[in-house]
């Protein structure tokens, strides 16, 4: 049940991830969005799924192009 309300949580961030970084024409936050999206389908582990989103969550403000 844990792995679903994070892999939601991580959809949902992710989509506005991807929205933001589609609006303002910057890629690493696009690419942060799509992987948010897509990472809940190949990632079981609930520690490994906050780990990998929290990791993708703080790239856009530490990776900046």
């Amino acid at each position: 049940m844990a792995t679903l309300f994070v892999g939601i949580l991580a959809s949902a961030l992710g989509m506005a991830y991807l929205i933001y970084g589609r609006r303002e024409a910057k890629y690493v936050p696009l690419a942060a969005g799509v992987a948010l999206c897509i990472c809940p389908y190949f990632i079981d582990s609930v520690l490994w799924l906050c780990v990998v989103g929290g990791a993708l969550l703080a790239a856009p403000f530490f990776i900046d192009f």
